[in-house]
């Protein structure tokens, strides 16, 4: 079919839809190309054109596009708690002694069962100390600390396990500022008491402070606080190797039974005890000063003899046991100085001779010159020097026997390792017998021991 030009424009014009089906007539119009018969050319089966400006039937009107779902993240998995027995710590130190090195003046009869039983005759090596530590958190609140001795002496028994430490802190704030401390611990009475003997320099501890307390604890519930700061204090001056006392406050209060560790009560009278110190810094040295003191009634135990008729005064057996004392401490930095002194009542009997046990008046103490140096030869050294003085009873003793004690300790430490410390002393004593007839002893003791950390 041929349409002319003009008749064409007007059927474009009237039928949009007609370009498709004039394509092909147009391609067949253009100049040069032959005319031939094309499929195009006849009709088309059943043609439906749409009609001009026909909307489409039966089409829904496109909706406004939503925005899109907001997608909700899977809930987070809930955090483990680490189970109690996960935060626990094992800690521990070992004192390995000899004492029978040359003296002076060596004497048999020389002996001290409240502090080195390896002194005497037939006496050699031993084993001091063999504690282990068990501590931790067991929650935010509550921590433990669990310290047994496997190398206690019990009568001619030696290296007898026995409970030293077993208690729980119960922290009263966020902070872990205020704390009780509940079981049978460190009773909080003077400086060297409270100070480890993992970190003292001296072999022993004094005769005039440890008399208040055999072992130094005993079973009770204690009070203590100290600002966040003065306990990170405490812990740096025992971490640093400058011979600290450990975290027992700034100020401590408590009730005790009284007759000293792992001895039953055997009277209603409770010890009553209190505490302050304060370390701060003084130019460049740290310094600690501090006071307490604690009163209650000893039931002592008494075997008279045939020989000796020991008898309480007045039939009266719950003596007054109260004291008060003092202490210094300048820190080695490097030059450091300790000194503490106490007095009070105790029980204790007249001297030598006189059998009647009463509450007498006693008095004493310590003082210690120390120079920490280090770096010598690839380790830390630290000579020291002490004093001793005590007159008064020990309570615990059978018989409460009365004591003068003086004594010179001379000593060096060596910081070899951290895991590892060697201490040699020379030790000048004139003491008071600890076994009956309580005679006094003079002699000399040369003594090394090898400590092992862990």
């Amino acid at each position: 079919m041929h349409l002319p030009a003009s008749s064409r424009s007007i059927l474009l014009s009237l039928l949009p839809g007609a370009t498709l089906l004039l394509s092909p007539l147009a391609q067949a119009q253009q100049p040069g190309t032959p005319e031939t018969p094309a499929a195009s050319d006849a009709p088309a089966a059943n043609p439906a054109p749409a009609a001009p400006n026909e909307a489409p039937t039966n089409v829904e009107p496109a909706s406004p596009s939503a925005p899109p779902a907001a997608v909700t993240p899977p809930p987070a998995a809930a955090k483990k708690e680490t189970p109690w027995y996960e935060k626990i710590r094992l800690r521990g130190y070992t004192q390995f002694r000899y004492n029978r090195l040359p003296s002076f003046r060596v004497n048999e009869d020389l002996i001290n069962d409240q502090g080195d039983r390896f002194l005497g005759k037939n006496n050699g090596f031993g084993i001091r100390r063999a504690r282990l530590v068990i501590s931790g958190d067991v929650h935010e609140r509550v921590s433990i600390y669990l310290q047994p001795d496997f190398a206690s002496v019990i009568s001619d028994q030696y290296n007898v396990a026995i409970m030293r430490d077993w208690y729980a802190d119960i922290f009263l704030d966020a902070a872990k500022e205020f704390r009780l401390r509940v079981g049978q611990s460190k009773v909080p009475y003077g400086f060297e008491n409270l100070q480890s003997s993992q970190n003292r320099l001296a072999f022993d501890r004094n005769d005039a402070i440890n008399s208040a307390l055999k072992d130094e604890r005993d079973l009770g519930i204690f009070f203590y606080w100290a600002p966040s700061e003065i306990r990170q204090r405490f812990k740096d001056l025992v971490d640093n190797n400058l011979k600290g006392s450990g975290d027992y406050g700034v100020v401590g209060l408590g009730v005790y039974n009284g007759q000293t560790a792992n001895r039953p009560e055997r009277n209603d009278n409770l010890h009553v005890v209190g505490r302050v110190t304060w370390p701060f810094l003084f130019g460049k040295q740290y310094v600690e000063v501090g006071a307490g003191g604690y009163y209650g009634r000893f039931n002592v135990t008494v075997s008279p003899s045939a020989s000796a008729p020991y008898v309480l005064a007045d039939g009266e057996n719950d003596l007054v046991d109260a004291r008060a004392n003092v202490s210094l401490v300048v820190y080695p930095q490097p030059i450091g100085f300790m000194a503490e002194y106490n007095v009070g009542r105790g029980p204790s009997t007249g001297g030598f001779g006189d059998f009647t046990i009463d509450s007498r008046p006693l008095r004493g103490g310590y003082a210690q010159l120390m120079y920490k140096l280090d770096n010598v030869a690839g380790v830390s050294i630290i000579p020291y020097v002490r004093g001793t003085l005590y007159e008064g009873g020990k309570k615990f003793d059978t018989n409460a026997p009365r004591y003068d004690v003086r004594e010179l300790e001379m000593g060096v430490e060596w910081q070899i390792l951290k895991a590892l410390e060697v201490t040699a002393a020379y030790l000048v004593s004139d003491r008071t017998s600890s076994r009956a007839p309580y005679q006094q002893q003079r002699g000399d003791v040369t003594r090394i021991q090898l400590q092992v950390n862990y």
